[in-house]
């Protein structure tokens, strides 16, 4: 038995194909992807491993380097596939290292026809996914599917990373129709395309020709036809004030006639409502009946995209600096998997301690920098304080 199962997983990976993977390992990148000149001041991209990392030369990889721009860079994969029968599995890495406030950090798979030079937010694409960030309120990660020219966004919410760590975005299409999403290769949602996008119309639809009947009571409870407001019920909610007396200086030719203030009646009981029972003719909430639309027709093929050829970055960022990097298309997740424990994997520690150190470092230089105002400030009053007793010497 063993060895049967060991047998069927390397015909698994034997079987399985890596369609794109990109490293940035080194400035050839360059010769493979295109930069869009859709508009003449679209962000400039710089090559960098950013300010902290695991290994200077192997994270490196493009981040966004100019403020309130958009950016538009892609790069066609060797050959167009179709994922038909196969798992799609779409990954990629990115670190938003300047505490992002608002902008995208998602990638876009397109088809083999894309413009390249004039990529731009209209250009029809395939999947769009990954993390977008704008404020307090806007923290998810985009799944979006087109669907007979239709851009289609998941029904769920999916919280993304906000933090200033490199993390690795996972999407898992399969040919039956169901998805899965990971972020560092640990599953966050998963479920059917049909269920979790408006791929279809709904199976059901209210029956046009049902109406509720004129006679269903649906009042659960009703007024106590017995029940009767008592006759001392009525009182008045506000009352002149009895401890109040008329001013000595009031003159009523001058002033008007005095009246009282008013307080709240302590007798008051508000307005009278009869007590409820149950209704006797209550017959439940009316539920309207449904019937099998005649728009819904079955697609066994949602997950499918018979031209994929590119892969490539279009988003807006109000603060740059996300750094992309690591892409893999492919249909295993194993392959894809271990791919970002090879990089992503290798690197987060040391990134981290990166991180942590650059971070001490400024706490450090802040607090010194404190005390050294602190410390001129306090020499500042000692001179003033001596200037002072020179001046009232000087005027003695």
């Amino acid at each position: 038995m063993k060895s049967l199962i060991l047998l069927a997983a390397l015909i698994g990976i034997a079987f399985s194909e890596v369609h794109f993977k990109e490293e940035f390992g080194d400035d050839s990148y360059k010769s493979r992807w295109v930069e869009s000149t859709h508009k003449s001041d679209m962000g400039e991209w710089k090559y960098t491993a950013g300010k902290w990392y695991g290994d200077a030369e192997k994270d490196k990889g493009i981040q966004t380097g100019q403020d309130a721009r958009f950016y538009g860079i892609s790069a066609k994969l060797e050959k167009p596939f179709t994922n038909e029968n196969k798992d799609l599995v779409i990954q990629f890495q990115v670190k938003h290292e300047q505490k992002i406030d608002c902008g995208g950090g998602y990638l876009k798979v397109y088809p083999a026809d894309t413009n390249q030079v004039d990529l731009h937010g209209e250009s029809p694409y395939y999947i769009m996914f990954g993390p977008d960030i704008c404020g307090y309120s806007t923290k998810k990660v985009h799944v979006i599917f087109n669907y007979k020219g239709k851009n289609l966004l998941t029904k769920k919410s999916i919280s993304c990373k906000d933090d200033e760590m490199s993390h690795v975005y996972t999407l898992v299409v399969k040919p039956d129709n169901s998805y899965e999403v990971y972020i560092d290769l640990e599953k966050k949602e998963s479920g059917t395309l049909e269920d979790d996008w408006d791929f279809l119309p709904p199976k059901k639809i209210k029956d046009p020709a049902a109406s509720k009947p004129a006679d269903w009571d649906d009042k659960e409870k009703i007024d106590d036809p017995e029940d009767s407001k008592p006759e001392d019920w009525d009182k008045p909610q506000h009352i002149p004030d009895p401890d109040a007396k008329k001013p000595e200086d009031w003159d009523d030719d001058i002033d008007g006639e005095w009246e009282p203030p008013s307080i709240d009646n302590p007798e008051y009981k508000g307005e009278w409502k009869p007590k409820q029972i149950d209704n006797p003719d209550y017959k439940g909430k009316w539920v309207h009946p449904e019937i099998d639309n005649p728009d819904y027709t079955p697609d066994d093929k949602l997950y499918l995209y018979k031209d994929i050829g590119a892969v490539g970055v279009d988003v807006w960022q109000v603060k740059s600096g996300t750094i992309f990097d690591n892409f893999f298309i492919g249909d295993d997740f194993e392959e894809a998997k271990k791919f970002a424990e090879e990089t992503w994997g290798v690197s987060k520690e040391g990134e981290k301690k990166m991180k942590d150190d650059i971070d001490a470092e400024e706490k450090k230089k802040e607090e010194e920098e404190a005390k050294l105002r602190e410390a001129e400030e306090e020499d500042n009053e000692d001179e003033e304080e001596e200037e002072e007793d020179e001046s009232v010497k000087d005027e003695l």
